[in-house]
């Protein structure tokens, strides 16, 4: 213990950690509990009022990465209930967990693939994550504290092993119409024209060309037919009635493959069916594209924001000193935009997820980028998605090899989890990060306890996340910020990303009086008054 206290000491007195005052010390060290975890525990919860709906943290799972139960190598469902304490251990207050308040789990379902998005059975937990009562187990977990579920729905295509397309197949193969399956997926006959910007591949078995546009192995349903629809819209409901609190849409402009419009009517349909049975459902679309397209589906559903993300997103950009006023002014415009389509819309920002390269590879930890972008992302309206292993700089990129497989490499937790990297990874192992969960829990301030930190603080400021949202008018600076303002109240967020201390004058972008400072980041700050003093690589939370 003696050892891990001076350890922590250490460490602060290299690097600034949060403080809440301008009467608190520079530097700072926070406790440790038993098991050696610096406990993130000095923010003012005077303003908690509990989970604020749907605008919250998520945290997304690549389930057979994340945590592994049983010694196979594979992460499955009993290692997320596993590692709950560590997800949120349902004190709010308690600091010793991320604080996380929605779970996004990749696809569970049956699959001969490693990423399960090629589902062969919609009813049945893959066997190498676990089963349904493992699956039931954790959304009770879950709900005891107020931590939002939702799984990953991949109906745009299914698995060629999938009985419904083994059924169309044999419709075919038996030249039988009257099967429910005969066009339960898009086909056409050999010789046919094909649409045009659409790819097709051949049964011999059964004679027809059948869509499949992202692989042989993963043939597209015809959405046209309300048989289809019927049993994709049943799937949905099954898990809702488990107790799932809502989904996430893979692939959702593909329905109708260069036809947003209908793609969208479809999104219109499917949801508005499932607010029937659960109206607070949370959903949220993957429409990779821009925002003109985008903004075709906003109206019936939440989906992520991609012009913020990524290495060349304005997340990215920002915390590379890049002008904080330009993020804000998007901010706004984007969110104004959102409410005009869906009052109820959310900004949905996050910097990677399993599709992208991780962004410790192109953000730096120890200069400081890492801490800036969570303070940028998730001190922001809406609901963010942390992408697992973030909170600990966890790399990976597709590299060379060209594959997926190393963005989803295995959780570093440090405790010997017998976790290991998806079939495929060729990530060097020399480029990963040094440090596992284990050794970043003691470190005061460490990008791990650093999320703690601001989640907590986010938790602890509901205006950030349901505010109505203005940027302040900062000019002839490069340091920008806003207002959000909610049941009567207003924080302020105020963000310096470059190397260099700025001197500001609030009185000149508000005529708000603010009578308490929380900085965050690399630096420090001072309020005196109307006269903010913020270090570089700092943010500060004024309410």
């Amino acid at each position: 213990m003696k050892k891990l206290l001076c350890l922590a000491a250490a460490l602060a007195l290299l690097l600034p950690a949060l403080s809440l005052s301008e009467d608190d010390d520079f530097f700072k060290t926070y406790p440790l509990s038993p098991d050696g975890e610096a406990i993130v525990n000095d923010v003012d919860f005077s303003h908690l009022r509990g989970q604020e709906g749907n605008a919250r943290v998520f945290y997304e799972i690549f389930v057979g990465s994340f945590s592994d139960s049983d010694g196979d190598g594979t992460g499955d469902l009993r290692g997320i209930i596993r590692r709950m304490d560590y997800l949120n251990d349902g004190d709010p207050t308690s600091g010793l967990s991320l604080g996380v308040g929605g779970i996004w789990l990749t696809p569970i379902f049956a699959s001969p693939s490693y990423h399960k998005y090629d589902v062969t059975d919609f009813y049945t937990i893959d066997p190498a994550f676990g089963t349904m009562d493992d699956l039931r187990e954790l959304i009770e977990i879950c709900h005891e504290r107020d931590v939002k579920l939702i799984l990953d729905l991949p109906i745009n295509h299914t698995g060629a092993q999938n009985r419904w397309f083994r059924n169309f197949l044999n419709a075919h193969q038996m030249q039988n119409p009257r099967n429910d399956y005969y066009d339960f997926y898009v086909w056409r006959k050999q010789g046919e024209s094909l649409p045009a910007g659409r790819r097709f591949a051949l049964s011999r078995q059964a004679g027809v060309l059948y869509e499949a546009n992202f692989s042989d192995f993963m043939p597209e349903p015809d959405f046209d037919q309300p048989f289809v629809r019927q049993t994709l819209l049943d799937v949905a409901k099954y898990y809702l009635d488990l107790g799932v609190d809502g989904f996430r849409f893979d692939a959702a402009k593909y329905i109708y493959l260069g036809d947003n419009a209908a793609s969208a009517a479809f999104w219109e349909w499917y949801v508005g069916e499932l607010r029937n049975i659960k109206p607070d459902i949370y959903t949220v679309a993957e429409v990779w594209d821009g925002e003109g397209v985008i903004d075709q589906y906003v109206p019936f559903t939440n989906c992520f924001n991609f012009t913020t993300s990524q290495v060349g997103g304005l997340y990215a950009e920002t915390a590379k000193t890049g002008d904080v006023n330009r993020l804000t002014a998007y901010t706004e415009k984007t969110l104004d935009k959102l409410h005009r389509l869906n009052e109820s819309a959310m900004n949905i920002p996050f910097i990677a997820n399993h599709d992208t390269d991780r962004a410790a590879g192109y953000l730096t930890v120890a200069g400081g980028q890492m801490k800036v972008a969570a303070n940028l992302y998730l001190l922001s309206p809406g609901s963010p998605f942390i992408y697992y292993g973030e909170e600990i700089g966890l790399r990976g990129s597709r590299g060379g090899a060209n594959t997926d497989a190393n963005r989803r490499l295995a959780m570093l937790w440090g405790d010997g989890d017998s976790i290991q990297d998806p079939p495929g990874a060729t990530y060097d192992p020399a480029k990963q990060t040094p440090y596992s969960v284990q050794d970043l829990k003691p470190m005061a301030t460490s990008l791990y306890n650093y999320y703690k930190t601001l989640i907590m603080l986010r938790r602890a400021n509901p205006e950030i996340a349901l505010g109505e949202y203005r940027a302040l008018p900062f000019t002839d600076t490069k340091v920008g910020g806003f207002t959000c303002t909610w049941d009567g109240e207003t924080v302020a967020v105020i963000h310096n990303t470059s190397a260099r201390t700025a001197k500001l004058d609030l009185s000149a972008v508000t005529d708000l009086s603010f009578t308490s400072a929380a900085f965050v980041g690399m630096g420090q700050g001072k309020l005196e008054d109307s006269l903010l003093t913020l270090e570089g690589q700092t943010s500060v939370i004024l309410r």
